[in-house]
């Protein structure tokens, strides 16, 4: 697939879901299951994927567990045979994390494998300086295409002000940039600093908020400049509902008219679901046992383990994902997967 056609399908915008780690009983990676998700978010309409993020657990980097490789190539190879079948193209975007020496390896992985962009998390960097920074992302870059990551620092990030993003956008490595610091004022910094810059037209912007995401996907932001598709946890269920949420908000923006009524009714629903899946009420410390439940009640996961014994879903949350699942019944794609799951499972 040509680099042109992935930067095409980015600034176009689409769903692409964070894609999840199935494991087995004994923490080992479920092959059948791990193909069988992608299968899933690729038949329900994703125009992309996102392998070696927080959703994937950032522990198949550790030596003892050493899955990094595995899970991307697997994950790639999954999409190529999916292409082949469908005659359409899908975007990889794989996670680049660590100090300089660690993420232009794996951004190095990650181009061998096929992948088209790199999500640039800069936990690692946290006490480092904008000049450090920006140092470290164009080297990342002269490897592979960046997406930019505004990481939320109840989860690992750090606040990153706009003069970093000002320069940070000035990168021609950069290509889109995931913002999701669960905070406007910051969201904005990021928006602003694009259009400043003057490349509202090449770097795509993707949601990760996570408590907004709707709106981030209806608003005009200053400039003109528009959030046009998700790298979204919350994408990585219920998937089929996130493509036609995505393509409603397309239509209504596009229409250059008020939102709808039904659409806006819908904004703060997803962000219920969100806050009981993602254990809002905790942190966020049952997020990933919490996407897991879900794709264990669907079928496609056989259990909700992590790698950390100790990553379970938080006291009360699975009655939240009850509660909300029975709230929220138009927000799932139960029906969906259920007729397909065989043929994922295959």
């Amino acid at each position: 697939m040509a680099l042109t056609t992935a930067m095409k399908l980015l600034r176009r915008g689409t769903v692409i879901p964070a894609h999840p780690l199935a494991l087995t009983a004994s923490r080992k990676l479920d092959e059948r299951r791990q193909r069988a998700l992608t299968r899933y978010y690729l038949d329900a309409g994703a125009g992309g994927i996102a392998v070696g993020v927080h959703t994937t657990q950032f522990g198949i980097r550790d030596p003892r567990v050493a899955l990094f490789h595995p899970v991307l190539e697997l994950a790639a190879e999954t999409v190529r045979e999916w292409e082949a079948r469908h005659q359409r193209r899908v975007v990889r975007v794989a996670g680049v994390i660590g100090r300089t020496r660690q993420a232009t390896r794996e951004a190095g992985i990650a181009r061998g494998l096929g992948y088209h962009v790199g999500l640039l998390g800069l936990g690692a960097l946290a006490r480092a300086s904008d000049a450090e920074l920006i140092a470290h992302a164009r080297e990342v870059g002269e490897v592979l295409p960046l997406m930019g990551f505004y990481l939320q620092p109840a989860v690992g990030g750090r606040r990153l002000a706009y003069s970093f993003w000002r320069r940070f956008v000035e990168l021609p490595s950069v290509v889109a940039i995931k913002i999701a610091p669960f905070n406007r004022y910051d969201t904005l910094d990021v928006v602003r600093a694009v259009a400043d810059a003057g490349r509202s037209g090449e770097i795509a912007l993707y949601t990760g908020n996570d408590d907004s995401i709707l709106v981030d996907l209806v608003t005009q932001y200053p400039g003109g400049v528009r959030l046009v598709g998700g790298l979204l946890g919350h994408w990585a269920f219920w998937t089929r509902r996130a493509v036609q949420l995505l393509e409603a908000a397309h239509r209504a923006v596009a229409g250059g008219g008020s939102i709808p009524l039904r659409l806006s009714a819908l904004a703060p629903e997803v962000t219920d679901a969100n806050g009981a899946i993602f254990d809002a009420a905790h942190f966020f410390r049952g997020c990933i046992p919490g996407i897991h439940e879900v794709l264990r009640r669907q079928g496609l996961l056989r259990g909700r383990w992590c790698l950390n014994p100790n990553e379970e879903l938080s006291p009360g949350q699975a009655r939240e994902i009850e509660r909300v699942s029975r709230a929220y019944p138009h927000l799932n794609d139960d029906d969906f997967v259920r007729e397909h799951l065989d043929r994922w499972l295959r």
